[in-house]
């Protein structure tokens, strides 16, 4: 039966104990993690957030009563342990902080019963993620996990520190805000009071940031809740936080300088790593020329190489058809992989069609020097030699290659160079590569749309030397564009903005905004611009992200306390749910029901 905790108070958490502590009574509270009795001698492991401490009953020491006491627990019985610090009896744990010590109780008491958990408590849980996020009260009981969200506090509460002292005012923005369809789609919110009117949730506080610069606020900064109705992988998710910030009276060199010293001082605090300043920069041209993405892993070389002109006259249709049509031959050097057998070249052709490519051609280079080539017969000698020598192929290499549109071969090698990467085991999460990429296309043509549409959004400046093309060339324009990457994952992003009227009109009109559809949706922004805008610029981080990098995670799902599955529900709460159809009228909303089919 539950006992009560009064007249207790706890003056140690379980994990903080120590060999300093000998000698004192303590009064712990928290989980039971295991019970062993081995007939008048009782071993209950108790567990906290800091950790475990072992608590042992005696014969001779304890008291009987508390004994037989100790041997009804089970666990995860909620417990409150009176008793004394003494150095093990038994031999120490060295896996455990806590593994020199054990308390001997003076006092137990059972402050709550539990029934068997429908998976064991631990470390590294084999249990299947879809029943630990049904249960996630207590998968979040798990050491690992908690040791996440530990951390996740720990890089806001310094964030916020670090900021303050750099001179950021903390502002929070609204989270019901009117829709802007470019971008990802919305979370739309029915209004009550104006039925047929609807409030979206939002994307970002971008346009909220923008008008704080234009109230004088100086320096801004939040960590915002975002939310985007979009497709999920394992890093993404339909809410999710931002660390929002936006500065005026800046250019691209000062955004990056704060941000550089932010991302070193939270690695130096929490994770008692060096990042070495400057952070590298590279534009977004070399990037995609080098790695085939705008987001490279830099951790590992296998860089992609291009070939077009080694083989522009070669007789092979693949390449010749590819290059005929605008596109380009590139190639990476998969060092030490030439003897991969036939079944698994067959698979990673396989896996490159999920990224459009047709396929993939090889030349596999065995020990002894013979080569291996799926389009050899089509290559004089001379030519396969000149390709082989150009790709840097030595005996035991495997050379792929795609040939397309430049985005298809920058897509599909990008993607490969990752799958080998990891098939190699050149994936180190000990160590942490950062890289600015730089200088991002303005604009990207949508086939959907058959338009221009923002790559970043249609508040980023263009680089003022290309301001010339935006009319004649506007794919040329570069924009004042900026990503920052780590391990290959984008961890933030941000721009310089448009304060100049002239420009920020050009851009609607380029994106095919009329002037009254911009009015509608921006008008607001567009009105504050006119009374006195400062040049402004602003970056944002996936808080998830970073923390899941910090973390040596492979999810954002095991960083935030109450994460979203694929399909975007809650296993835990169940939500999305269906609503009444009194809260339907209030909203004035009808839900049609899908006719079943015949």
């Amino acid at each position: 039966m539950a006992e009560s905790m009064q007249g207790l108070k706890r003056t140690h958490r379980c994990g903080e104990l120590s060999a300093g502590d000998i000698g004192k009574t303590v009064t712990i509270m928290g989980w039971v993690q295991k019970n062993r009795n081995k007939g008048g001698l009782v071993f209950t492991d108790v567990r906290d957030r800091s950790g475990i401490i072992q608590v042992v009953c005696e014969e001779g020491k304890t008291d009987p009563a508390l004994i037989e006491k100790a041997a009804r627990l089970r666990s995860e019985y909620v417990v409150a342990v009176v008793g004394t610090v003494e150095k093990r009896s038994g031999a120490v744990n060295e896996n455990l902080k806590t593994g020199e010590i054990e308390v001997i109780p003076e006092e137990l008491r059972i402050l709550s019963e539990s029934e068997t958990p429908p998976f064991p408590i631990e470390e590294n849980s084999k249990t299947k993620e879809e029943v630990r996020l049904k249960y996630r009260y207590l998968d979040l009981r798990r050491p690992d996990l908690q040791k996440n969200l530990l951390m996740r506090s720990q890089v806001a509460t310094l964030t916020r520190q670090f900021l303050a002292e750099e001179g950021f005012l903390e502002i929070e923005t609204p989270v019901l805000i009117g829709s802007t369809p470019e971008g990802a789609r919305d979370y739309l919110v029915p209004s009550r009071i104006h039925q047929g009117s609807f409030y979206a949730l939002p994307q970002s506080p971008q346009i909220f940031k923008q008008l704080l610069m234009c109230s004088g606020c100086d320096r801004y900064f939040q960590l915002a809740k975002c939310f985007r109705d979009e497709d999920l992988r394992a890093d993404r998710q339909p809410e999710f936080t931002q660390i929002d910030m936006e500065l005026s009276f800046v250019d691209v060199d000062d955004v990056i300088d704060v941000n550089e010293r932010l991302l070193a001082y939270l690695f130096e605090k929490v994770l008692g790593v060096t990042v070495s300043l400057p952070i590298p920069r590279m534009t977004w041209q070399e990037a995609m020329d080098r790695f085939g993405s705008d987001k490279p892993d830099i951790r590992f070389g296998m860089e992609l190489t291009n070939v077009t002109d080694v083989v522009r006259d070669c007789e092979f249709a693949v390449f010749k058809g590819a290059i005929e049509n605008g596109g380009t031959v590139r190639g990476i050097n998969a060092k030490g992989q030439g003897g991969m057998p036939r079944k698994k070249i067959d698979k990673l052709v396989s896996f490159v069609k999920d990224y459009g490519a047709k396929g993939l051609a090889y030349i596999a280079i065995q020990e002894d020097g013979t080569v291996k080539s799926s389009f050899a017969k089509f290559m004089k000698e001379e030519e396969m030699s000149a390709l082989i020598e150009a790709m840097g192929g030595e005996a035991g290499d495997l050379l792929l290659f795609a040939a397309d549109k430049n985005k298809v071969v920058w897509d599909s090698l990008g993607a490969l160079r990752l799958e080998l990467a990891r098939q190699m085991e050149l994936l180190d999460k000990n160590e942490y590569k950062f890289l600015w990429i730089t200088e991002f296309p303005l604009l990207e043509w949508s086939e959907e749309q058959n338009r221009f549409t923002a790559m970043h959004h249609p508040f980023t400046m263009p680089m003022e030397e290309d301001l010339a093309y935006i009319d004649s060339d506007p794919g040329r324009v570069r924009a004042k564009a900026y990503d920052i990457v780590l391990n290959g994952n984008e961890i933030g992003g941000g721009s310089v903005r448009i304060f100049n009227p002239e420009i920020q009109s050009k851009m609607f009109e380029v994106l095919g905004f009329t002037e009254e559809q911009a009015q509608a949706q921006f008008g607001f922004l567009l009105t504050a611009f006119k009374y006195g805008v400062p040049p402004h610029a602003g970056l944002a981080y996936g808080l998830d992200r970073l923390v899941m990098l910090m973390a040596k995670e492979d999810s954002i799902r095991d960083v935030i306390a109450f994460p979203k599955v694929k399909d975007a529900s809650d296993l835990m709460t169940e939500a999305p749910a269906r609503v009444t159809k009194e809260q339907l009228d209030e909203l004035g909303i009808a839900v049609v029901a899908e006719e079943e089919e015949e």
